[in-house]
């Protein structure tokens, strides 16, 4: 039988974490990116050159767009993109942490159809395909049924939680805590160890096209920063921010979101 998109992602995340696991992170050769984007390692680019050679070969027709590869506008004209971050996380990888994670996502006609958000050093692998729910591991998982914002545990930064952003400069008093991958923090709300994150900043689409899958096949609500659907492969590839949790946990952290605050630094 054919090898589907996410057995063709889950053998490409297999690989990604066997080159990545051969660097020492605090000792890999590092960049800074240029206007403040962030470090861009050598075990970044060798996992990039690996995915860029193997995805494409295996679909052809497929468009690309990843962190660590220069961006073609031919993509858009694609009605199937491969949306990749070789690894989200690298600051907490250049620093000996193993909260990292390599995410690869598939999306047709602006929506997620196959994704994969792989830790290899946390041996953790969460999969999703559209209709099929998502796993940890191979073992099914599922968003928190939490329903109370005041009793719920949030993953978000601390500047997510200045006052100019909430309505009436009112911040909720869920319990705040944090993770340094957007992509591990989405994946820790679909297996319910957290009952929603946020972030209000401009998102990348490669640190979060994989997440949005894994959430909502696992029950949860995944939107930007105003309740609006994530839809990828857009022509400048950012998105407003992510509000995940489960249905009515969202609905009150979106209700609470003051839409008018000031934007965050973009991207």
């Amino acid at each position: 039988m054919p090898e589907t998109d996410l057995s063709l992602l889950i053998r490409a995340a297999e690989q990604a974490g066997d080159i990545a696991c051969r660097y020492s992170g605090p000792t890999a050769q590092k960049w800074e990116k240029p206007d403040g984007a962030g470090p861009v390692t050598e075990a970044d680019l060798a996992v990039n050159a690996m995915l860029a050679d193997l995805l494409p070969q295996a679909r052809p027709d497929y468009g690309w767009l990843s962190e660590e590869s220069e961006d073609s506008q031919t993509r858009l004209e694609r009605d199937k993109v491969f949306i990749i971050d070789p690894i989200d996380g690298t600051r907490s990888f250049t620093e000996g942490s193993r909260t990292w994670a390599h995410s690869l996502a598939v999306a047709e006609q602006g929506r997620v159809t196959a994704a994969v958000i792989y830790l290899p050093q946390r041996e953790l692998m969460y999969c999703a395909t559209a209709g099929r729910g998502a796993t940890c591991n191979g073992t099914p998982v599922a968003i928190s049924g939490q329903i109370d914002l005041a009793l719920a545990q949030v993953l978000a930064a601390k500047p997510m939680l200045a006052p100019k952003h909430w309505q009436g400069g009112v911040v909720p008093k869920f319990q705040c805590s944090h993770r340094p991958s957007l992509a591990y923090r989405m994946a820790r709300v679909a297996d319910a160890s957290f009952d929603a994150m946020l972030t209000l900043r401009p998102s990348w689409e490669w640190d979060i096209a994989a997440g949005d899958l894994i959430i909502r096949e696992a029950g949860g609500r995944c939107s930007d920063r105003f309740g609006a659907d994530l839809l990828f492969n857009n022509p400048h590839p950012t998105l407003n921010g992510v509000v995940a949790a489960p249905s009515l946990l969202h609905d009150q952290l979106i209700a609470a979101l003051d839409p008018k605050s000031p934007g965050l630094r973009p991207l």
